[in-house]
C-alpha cells in the first residue's frame, strides 16, 4: 500500500539518537565500543599524557536518517491481518455513507411515482409539479441535514465510549433507517422514508468523524495515508454498488425499490459481526483512558512485533502535551492561535470535497446525461461509479509517495479544466450532437481528478493536522463544514442548474480556483510525520507555518521534539 518505506532502523539503535536534537556526536554506544576496543588493542600508557585520538565517527549520513521524524513509527509500517480486520471493519460505515449517496439517484422517477400515487391515494388529486420538486429535493437533502447533526455529534461518543465502540453503537441508527425506508411504500407513507433518509444521514454524519478518527489512530505513520484513503475507497464502492443496484433490471424498478433503500440493513449487520473482533484504538486506550497494559497488547497485534517501544513513546510524548494544554473545546479552537491555522485549514478542505460540484455530478448525473443526449443514461452514471473507484484506487497507491497537499493540487486543477469542457459541451450541445460525447469524457474526468485528491484527502488529513485532545473537536467542526456544504449542494443545485442552465458549472470552476490558490499558499505536507510532529509544527510557527514550504514544516517538526 503506497510508497515502500526505507527499511526500518533496528530498534535498539533508536535509544540513543533520542536526546541529540541534530546528530553531532557519534552515538553513545558506538563511542563506549570504540574506546573498549582501542583498550584492549593497545598497551596502556605509563603516566599521564597527550589524549589518543577520538575513533573516526560514523557515516555522516546514518545517524540523519536515523533520527528523521516519523523515523521511529516505521518499525511497524506493515500491513498485518489485524490491521486489516480493523480497517475492514470500519470501513464499512464509509460503504454505507456511499451507498446511501448514490442510492437516491437511480430510481428517482419510480419515487415520485410513488409519491404521486401517495398524493393522490391521500387528496384525490394528482401533486403539483412544484410540491413534487419540493420532496424530492427534501428526500435528496434532507440526509445531509442529519449528517450535519451526526458529524456536530462525533465528540459526544467517541471520547466517551471509545472509537470502536461507538460505530458499533450508531448500528442502531441503520437499522432503524433500513425498517423505516423498507417499508415506506407499504403504509402508503412518503414521511417514513424522509425520515429514514435523515436517520441514516445521522448514522453517516457520525461515520464520517468515526472512521477517519479510528484508521488513522490505529495506522502506522508510514501507511496512515494510504490506509487513510480505504474511507474514499469504501465511499466509492458504495456509491457504485448503489448505482449497480438500481438498474431497472435489478431493484431499481416499482416493486423492489424499496428493498433497495432497505439494503443498509445488510452492511450493518456485517459491521456488528467484524467490528467486536477488531481492537480499541491504541491511542484511545494510552492516551485518553491511561490504559498503557492494554495499548500495548493491542499495538503488538497490529503491528506484528513484540517491539512496540517506539511507538508507545510517541504516544506518551502526545499525551504529555496533551495534559500541559487545558481541554480543548470547539469555541477554543478558534480563540487559540495554535489551533486556528489547522482548524480554517480543515474546513476549507471539506468545502473544497463538497463545493467542488462533485455532489452535483452523483445526485443529478443521469438527469445530466439526459440532457447531453445519452441514449441510455444510468450506464453512463455506472461508467463514472467505475471511474470513481478506479481512480481512488490509484490515489491509494500514490498517495504515500507523491504527498497529500501535491495530490489535492492536481486534483482540483484537474477538476476546473473539465468543469470548463463540461461547460461548453452542454451549451453547444445543439449545435453538434458529438458535444454529448464530449460531456461525458468531461464527467468522467471530473470524477477522475476529484478521486486523485478532493475525495479522499480532506477525510484523513484532519486527524494528521490536530493532537489526541482537539482532535474529536476538529472532526465535529470540518464535519459539519462537509454536511452543509454538502446539503446546500443537494437542495439548491436543481434550481441553480434551472436558473444557469448550461453554465453552472462555472461556478464550480471559480470555486475550484480559489481552493487551488488556498492549498497552494496554505496547506503543508503531512506524509511521514507523526501526529505530535505535526502539530508541534503549528505551535511552534503559528499562522505563519503554513507559508513554509514542505520541507522547511518538516524540519521544523524535528526540532520541535520535547
Amino acid at each position: 500500500m503506497g510508497a515502500a518505506a526505507p527499511p526500518p532502523a533496528p530498534a535498539r539503535s533508536l535509544k540513543p539518537l533520542q536526546c541529540p536534537r541534530r546528530g553531532r556526536a557519534p552515538p553513545l554506544r558506538s563511542a563506549v565500543s570504540s574506546s573498549s576496543s582501542s583498550s584492549s588493542s593497545s598497551p596502556p600508557r605509563p603516566g599521564p599524557g597527550p589524549p589518543s585520538p577520538p575513533p573516526p565517527p560514523p557515516a555522516p549520513s546514518q545517524p540523519p536518517r536515523r533520527s528523521r521524524p516519523g523515523a521511529a513509527m516505521e518499525t511497524g509500517g506493515k500491513m498485518t491481518a489485524r490491521l486489516m480486520l480493523a480497517v475492514g471493519g470500519a470501513v464499512l460505515g464509509s460503504l454505507q455513507f456511499g451507498y446511501n449517496t448514490g442510492v437516491i439517484n437511480a430510481p428517482q422517477k419510480v419515487i415520485e411515482d410513488f409519491y404521486n400515487r401517495t398524493w393522490l391515494y391521500r387528496y384525490d388529486e394528482p401533486i403539483s409539479p412544484a410540491n413534487l420538486t419540493t420532496l424530492w429535493s427534501l428526500s435528496v437533502a434532507i440526509f445531509s441535514v442529519g449528517g450535519m447533526i451526526g458529524s456536530f455529534s462525533v465528540g459526544l461518543f467517541v471520547n466517551r465510549f471509545g472509537r470502536r465502540n461507538s460505530m458499533l453503537m450508531s448500528n442502531v441508527l441503520a437499522f432503524v433507517a433500513a425498517v423505516l425506508m423498507g417499508f415506506s411504500k407499504m403504509a402508503f407513507s412518503f414521511e417514513m422514508l424522509i425520515l429514514g433518509r435523515f436517520i441514516i444521514g445521522l448514522y453517516s454524519g457520525l461515520t464520517t468523524g468515526f472512521v477517519p478518527m479510528y484508521v488513522g489512530e490505529v495506522s502506522p505513520t508510514a501507511l496512515r495515508g494510504a490506509l487513510g484513503t480505504f474511507h474514499q475507497l469504501g465511499i466509492v464502492l458504495g456509491i457504485l454498488i448503489a448505482q449497480v443496484f438500481g438498474l431497472d433490471l435489478i431493484m431499481g424498478n416499482d416493486s423492489l425499490w424499496p428493498l433497495l433503500l432497505g439494503f443498509i440493513f445488510v452492511p450493518a449487520l456485517l459491521q456488528c459481526i467484524i467490528l467486536p473482533f477488531a481492537p480499541e484504538s491504541p491511542r484511545f486506550l494510552l492516551i485518553n483512558r491511561n490504559e498503557e497494559n492494554k495499548a500495548k497488547s493491542v499495538l503488538k497485534k497490529l503491528r506484528g512485533t513484540t517491539d512496540v517501544s517506539s511507538d508507545l513513546q510517541e504516544m506518551k510524548e502526545e499525551s504529555r502535551q496533551m495534559m500541559r494544554e487545558k481541554k480543548v473545546t470547539i469555541m477554543e479552537l478558534f480563540r487559540s492561535p495554535m489551533y486556528r491555522q489547522p482548524i480554517l485549514i480543515a474546513i476549507v478542505l471539506q468545502l473544497s470535497q463538497q463545493l467542488s460540484g462533485i455532489n452535483a455530478v452523483f445526485y443529478y448525473s443521469t438527469s445530466i446525461f439526459e440532457k447531453a443526449g445519452v441514449e441510455q443514461p444510468v450506464y453512463a452514471t455506472i461508467g463514472s461509479g467505475v471511474v470513481n473507484t478506479a481512480f481512488t484506487v490509484v490515489s491509494l497507491f500514490v498517495v504515500e509517495r507523491a504527498g497529500r497537499r501535491t495530490l489535492h493540487l492536481i486534483g482540483l486543477a484537474g477538476m476546473a479544466g473539465c468543469a470548463v469542457l463540461m461547460t461548453i459541451a452542454l451549451t453547444l450541445l445543439d449545435q453538434m450532437s458529438w458535444m454529448s460525447y464530449l460531456s461525458i469524457v468531461a464527467i468522467f474526468g471530473f470524477v477522475a481528478f476529484f478521486e486523485i485528491g478532493p475525495g479522499p484527502i480532506p477525510w484523513f488529513i484532519v486527524a494528521e493536522l490536530f493532537s489526541q485532545g482537539p482532535r474529536p473537536a476538529a472532526f465535529a467542526v470540518a464535519g459539519l463544514s462537509n454536511w452543509t456544504s454538502n446539503f446546500i449542494v443537494g437542495m439548491g443545485f436543481q434550481y441553480i442548474a434551472q436558473l444557469c442552465d448550461s453554465y453552472v458549472f462555472i461556478i464550480f470552476t471559480v470555486l475550484l480556483v480559489l481552493f487551488f490558490i488556498f492549498t497552494y499558499f496554505k496547506v503543508p505536507e503531512t506524509k511521514g510525520r507523526t501526529f505530535d510532529e505535526i502539530a508541534s509544527g503549528f505551535r511552534q510557527g503559528g499562522a505563519s507555518q503554513s507559508d513554509k514550504t514542505p520541507d522547511e514544516f518538516h524540519s521544523l517538526g524535528a526540532d520541535s521534539q520535547v
